[in-house]
């Protein structure tokens, strides 16, 4: 009698243990494509030819290059430094992207996706919050006043732009009256259309909230290496220095795929059966043309002030947030 609920647990855990092994092989691959797409898209909007020779034509080899070039330098770390905590600093950051990848639906079966919790948007927006812990880590342990500044500036920024990427979600709750990942896609679909037809303010608050979470310009005030060297990597090298890197390509697919589960229908398109086998191109698609969008704007706009980019989360996007969560609550009701 025992061995049946034995038998469950074992083919649960063993089930669970599979798709977290493919989720930290698929995490390096996930950030060697965007950055072959940045380095691409960059090269082309500055009339510039970019990674050309490594693999052959079109450099496709490029990333693999680099990341086999960062595991071969030395591991440095300063004499000054708190080193258990300059250590695990990257490593904290790469699994909190790692954790994100976890709740992104491909496919409405129980195969495709890790886990769907019941709380799922809340948990990618609390675990998003962790990569912030290991950035202060990495600022305060380098020893580094230029590290301790740029680790100072992306608290203060992480924690304005927190607000506004957690209210923007909210109104995509009310709508679907779930907060999982799977839930919100299904409403979805059996309202007709997608949530960003009526969520078009809180896509952009997301968006703008996104960029700023993944310190990217124009609000990458954490690194500007015109100011601060490389801000809280500067001490870093080699592998160490490799998974900030990658941390950032695989959160900006993370952001992408949660912004297009909540308002572009995730893997659902509307004239296809969802539950068909091209589900998963059809997110990655929604994907592309959001990341092509970070990556445009990245190669576009000035970075801003330190007193601009806060004044953009305090004193507009938060105020914004809140009345688009006013107007859905009451149209909720009412109509």
């Amino acid at each position: 009698m025992t061995l049946v609920p034995m038998t469950l647990g074992l083919v649960f855990w063993l089930d669970l243990g599979i798709k977290l092994v493919v989720v930290a092989a698929v995490v390096p691959l996930i950030g060697m494509v965007i950055g072959y797409g940045e380095m691409k898209l960059s090269a082309h909007m500055q009339s510039r030819v970019g990674p050309y020779f490594a693999g052959g034509r079109y450099g496709w080899a490029q990333l693999i290059a680099d990341g086999v070039k960062f595991i071969q330098k030395e591991d440095i770390i300063p004499a000054e430094a708190d080193r258990p905590v300059f250590k695990w600093a990257p490593a904290l950051v790469f699994l909190g992207t790692m954790a994100l990848l976890v709740i992104i639906p491909l496919h409405p079966s129980t195969n495709g996706i890790v886990r769907d919790l019941d709380v799922g948007i809340f948990y990618a927006l609390a675990i998003s919050s962790v990569s912030t812990i290991g950035v202060l880590m990495a600022g305060w342990s380098s020893a580094n006043k230029y590290s301790m500044i740029g680790g100072l500036r992306a608290a203060g920024q992480l924690i304005a732009y927190e607000l506004p990427l957690v209210l923007a979600t909210v109104g995509v709750v009310i709508q679907a009256g779930t907060m999982s990942m799977q839930g919100i896609v299904q409403a979805q679909v059996a309202q007709g259309w997608p949530f960003l037809l009526t969520q078009f303010v809180g896509f952009a608050i997301f968006m703008i909230a996104a960029l700023a979470e993944l310190t990217r310009l124009p609000f990458d005030m954490p690194i500007a290496e015109s100011e601060l060297v490389m801000g809280y990597v500067t001490e870093y090298s080699g592998f160490r220095f490799l998974f900030f890197f990658l941390a950032e390509f695989t959160n900006m697919f993370s952001m992408s795929a949660i912004a297009a589960t909540l308002f572009l229908g995730g893997y659902a398109i509307w004239g296809l059966d969802p539950s068909n086998l091209l589900s998963p191109v059809i997110l990655f698609a929604k994907v592309g043309v959001l990341l092509f969008l970070m990556i445009w704007l990245r190669w576009t706009l000035p970075r801003l002030r330190e007193d601009q980019l806060q004044t953009l989360a305090w004193k507009w996007l938060i105020p914004i947030s809140i009345v688009n969560i006013l107007v859905t609550a009451v149209l909720k009701v009412v109509v």
